[in-house]
């Protein structure tokens, strides 16, 4: 009798001690994916890598098939493709959409978020066959899982419309941009200078600089208070401003703008 409960008790101190190491790993896993996810925001790109790596590492102590493991994956891939190694990012994509469709189905918001960054890479790749009914299938399950005015389908609706941009079908951008500004409006949503940003490039390639001009100026607000004045994306965006003024003539007002541009960027990469 006291070996049964001997046995019993070392059973209970054992079960104790692995859930404790779960937590453990499980509080560590966040941790990893919130610091390296920051460090994307700032493009420190290499402590961004070295986090999800770790996070990758720990998500396999869940098992290969744990949605924590795909998630890492999905996060890699998303640098992968800054980074411009479409390999790997293809390969740690595909791996996270098949794993979270056995685990999650087929229509859940993970599964639409992997076909989303699986299609923005093909589109970076200029394969626009194949990123066009990933986009839409991603638009549907968010639709339809999250609701029509979700920040989610703004995303869906923003990137189909970057893609139809890139193909020169202007009609069918401009409204999916519209609807995703509208979505982010009401929601008060900071993603709005994405937004504001793509119909932007929406009008210049058209030609229609009195238009695009004024939205690159409500992203740049946008964008300096959430990112701060020193941000890339900042710079990028007065690049962008400094050409819409430089074609409308605008010369003293396209100076300043493209000047500050540079420093940024030679502040953030150097000279």
């Amino acid at each position: 009798m006291r070996v049964g409960f001997a046995a019993l008790f070392v059973a209970l101190a054992l079960a104790l001690l692995c859930r404790a190491g779960y937590a453990q790993s499980d509080t560590l896993w966040n941790k990893l994916i919130t610091d390296g996810e920051e460090a994307y925001r700032q493009c420190l790109y290499t402590e961004a890598e070295k986090h999800f790596l770790a996070a990758l590492n720990v998500a396999e102590r869940f098992g290969p098939e744990d949605p924590r493991f795909a998630t890492s994956l999905n996060m890699l891939g998303v640098l992968s493709e800054t980074q411009g190694k479409y390999v790997d990012a293809e390969q740690r994509h595909k791996r996270a959409l098949a794993i979270r469709e056995k685990v999650r189905g087929r229509e859940h918001p993970e599964v639409a978020q992997s076909l989303d960054n699986l299609a923005k890479l093909y589109r970076a790749q200029v394969r626009y066959a194949e990123a066009e009914p990933l986009f839409k299938r991603a638009l549907a399950i968010r639709e339809k899982v999250l609701g029509p005015e979700h920040p989610a389908v703004a995303i869906s609706h923003n990137n189909l419309g970057h893609l139809y941009v890139d193909q020169g079908r202007y009609a069918k951008a401009e409204p999916l941009y519209k609807r995703a500004i509208s979505i982010w409006e009401m929601l008060v949503d900071p993603d709005l200078a994405v937004g504001l940003n793509g119909l932007a490039v929406l009008y210049r390639q058209q030609g229609k600089f009195a238009q695009a001009e004024p939205l690159y100026k409500r992203a740049l607000a946008i964008w300096e208070k959430v990112l701060g004045p020193e941000h890339p994306r900042v710079a990028l965006n007065l690049d962008n401003l400094g050409v819409v003024h430089t074609v409308q003539g605008k010369y003293t007002q396209a100076e300043p703008v493209h000047k500050r541009a540079v420093e940024i960027l030679e502040k953030v990469h150097g000279p």
